[in-house]
């Protein structure tokens, strides 16, 4: 057990939130504003446990079934402890049922309020992870656009809800850096979501460039895995030049965050270009230099 899995067993709150650390992208980094951040550690705290409820990563010992009035012999059930937690989140927005009964829903709850947040993100970040217990393959790119607007898409309009700065141009720019970041994810996480029986290349595009499911589970990738990764990692490219220009359409600190995100994503790509677009043996990443050059090139503009 890690320090981190002893933390969460103790104290399931702190060791939820203590995960912020690993993520790809800074969650709440230090130059924003406090009440900002710790807004968005509340709506992280929310996304994170619902991602490890959908793939089976909750500490051991089921203190978090218990929070949430899920009897111990059915802790390992997903979608019974997704539909508990969603019942657990309309104690956030409905307290006609009494106060929310998992700690980081109870955290959330001043964030709901200050910023007049709605339940909608929430919900589609549940229903994301329902899907994932139920969907486990992707027929077309628009099968996946579609689960990327409930797995990604509501993470970006939080923030711009947070940060109090939601029109509907920015929300439409929102959207394309998300689901072009969940893209990047899944080409970076090929061989770990076969591991979980989940694939999210669409299954088109694998017939299109003659990939079998065989030839993901490979040590390597052989060229026509190598095209298809080209070819996807090409339309997350473009759905993040898409949505830069929402980064030139804020100021000051949250313009910073914004310039990371996108950022962070096209480097990405490019460590996956740069390893032959070979992700099979894991992740490629990207260095610190590589990823401020990135940031530098959103901030000017000239990307």
């Amino acid at each position: 057990m890690t320090v981190t899995d002893t933390a969460h067993a103790v104290d399931p709150e702190r060791g939820t939130l203590a995960k912020a650390a690993d993520e790809n992208f800074p969650v709440a980094p230090f130059f924003l504003p406090r009440a900002w951040r710790t807004d968005l550690m509340a709506v992280y705290g929310f996304a994170r446990l619902v991602d490890d409820i959908g793939d089976g990563d909750l500490a051991p010992g089921g203190a978090d079934a218990r929070l949430l009035g899920v009897p111990d012999d059915r802790a390992d059930d997903r979608l019974l402890m997704l539909d508990a937690f969603e019942a657990d989140l309309r104690r956030v927005f409905d307290g006609s049922d009494g106060a929310p009964r998992h700690p980081l829903l109870r955290r959330l709850l001043p964030t709901v309020r200050r910023r007049a947040l709605t339940p909608e993100p929430f919900l589609g970040l549940i229903a994301a992870n329902r899907q994932d217990q139920l969907v486990a393959r992707y027929e077309t790119y628009d099968d996946l656009l579609a689960y990327c607007e409930l797995s990604a898409n509501p993470v970006g309009r939080l923030v711009l809800a947070v940060t109090g700065t939601s029109t509907p141009e920015r929300i439409r720019r929102s959207d394309e850096i998300c689901t072009a970041l969940q893209v990047v994810e899944h080409l970076q996480d090929v061989a770990e979501d076969l591991q979980r029986d989940r694939v999210y290349l669409p299954a088109e595009d694998m017939k299109r460039f003659h990939v079998q499911e065989t030839d993901l589970a490979a040590p390597s990738a052989n060229a026509s895995v190598r095209a298809l990764i080209a070819y996807e990692a090409a339309r997350a490219r473009d759905l993040l030049n898409e949505g830069a220009p929402l980064v030139g359409s804020v100021h000051g600190r949250l313009r910073l965050l914004l310039a990371g995100f996108v950022a962070g994503g096209r480097a990405a790509l490019n460590a996956i270009a740069a390893a032959d677009h070979d992700v099979l043996p894991g992740p490629p990443k990207s260095g610190k230099v590589h990823l401020l050059r990135e940031a530098g090139v959103v901030l000017r503009g000239e990307g």
